[in-house]
């Protein structure tokens, strides 16, 4: 059979199997709205629904992925299946999320990454706002930065954790690579003012230093306020993300020009439901402590003679009294899980306040 022929059979092949896909695709769809039938048939009175749940969906991905056969690579399944949850839970009812915006932020890239491209994305203008947005229920679920890999913690939102209730959801890291964006492919106009938030100039304070040490760095309240300023300002160029890039219309005039090439951020879902254990979890705590010597080894001694992993600690000066702090402790384990349950119940004797911001599963994409 000669070149043509075998091409003309692959095609039909792949032709009967699109059509295989779209009508499961399409039969998955008429499940989840059957799914939302019987959850309203069976609602009590003023009890609302609840069609996210976030255990459920962290499974069905570990379960792709575990089930995976190849060739594509298992994240890239499960981006697929993502998109695929998020549409058929838009039947449902669509999920509206608050994000730090504007539009085009690594914070959106990361709300579209965790729920899927059919939400209604939120922009808010601070952290605060986006904690308060979700208090108050005007949207499901709330999408805030808590650490970066290169610059370490996002105090604002460590901030926000103390002054509201609300409870973790979920969480998901997101690669950072971050671009020099120009308006146009203006390559041989001299960059002579680069735009950024501050913490992208200081992911990439090295590269910088070596190819643009005199130019002028500002620092904006986001990413994407930085690639909007650029589109107008002739000479100018914006440190910014893929997002950013397609929204503005800016051309990438260097790559990838982050200091570490591991660069990541991750995000925290923030929302007002309790999640179930899922068998691979974290718990976020808030911990007040007496100021008195030996009082960190004292609260961390629980974990350690419980084989317990702590995966963060991060101190924050605390706004009841001077010289008095708080500690943000991440570690494996559902606070439902026996073994957790007894060491929560064992530190909360001996400290001040302790708070459990929620038990979520740990991050699939």
């Amino acid at each position: 059979m000669g070149e043509a022929d075998q091409l003309k059979a692959l095609r039909v092949r792949i032709d009967t199997l699109d059509e295989r896909i779209l009508e499961l695709i399409s039969e998955r769809a008429r499940c989840a709205q059957e799914v939302a039938r019987v959850k309203m048939a069976h609602l009590a009175d003023g009890e609302q629904p609840v069609f996210y749940r976030p255990e459920r969906e962290a499974w069905v991905l570990r379960h792709i992925m575990e089930r995976n056969p190849g060739p594509l690579g298992d994240e890239e399944i499960a981006r697929l299946f993502r998109e695929i949850m998020s549409s058929c839970l838009a039947l449902e009812q669509p999920l509206r999320v608050a994000y730090l915006g504007p539009e085009g932020t690594f914070t959106q890239a990361a709300a579209l990454k965790h729920f899927g491209h059919a939400v209604v994305s939120v922009p808010m203008a601070a952290i605060d706002e986006v904690f308060r947005e979700v208090v108050s229920g005007a949207v499901n679920f709330g999408v805030v930065p808590v650490e970066n890999s290169t610059e370490g913690t996002v105090n604002p939102t460590l901030d926000s954790f103390m002054e509201h209730d609300i409870v973790i959801c979920g969480e998901v890291e997101l690669r950072i690579h971050q671009h020099l964006l120009v308006a146009g492919d203006t390559s041989a106009v001299p960059v002579s003012r680069i735009y950024s938030h501050a913490q992208s100039l200081a992911q990439c304070r090295k590269w910088l230093d070596a190819h643009y040490p005199n130019v002028e760095r500002v620092a904006v309240s986001s990413n994407a306020e930085a690639a909007r300023l650029v589109r107008a300002e002739p000479g100018s160029a914006a440190i910014a993300g893929d997002m950013a890039a397609r929204l503005y219309g800016l051309h990438r005039l260097v790559e990838k020009i982050e200091d570490r090439p591991d660069n990541s951020t991750r995000f925290l879902i923030i929302g007002n439901q309790a999640v179930p254990p899922t068998g691979d979890d974290k718990t976020s705590i808030i911990v007040s402590m007496r100021n008195k010597p030996g009082a960190l080894q004292e609260l961390l001694m629980p974990f350690h003679d419980n084989g317990i992993d702590l995966t963060r600690i991060e101190t924050r000066p605390s706004r009841s009294g001077k010289w008095t702090y708080v500690f943000f402790i991440d570690f494996a384990g559902h606070q439902q899980d026996p073994l957790v349950k007894a060491v929560l119940e064992n530190v909360g004797q001996d400290v001040v306040a302790l708070k459990v911001l929620g038990s979520y599963p740990r991050a699939v994409l």
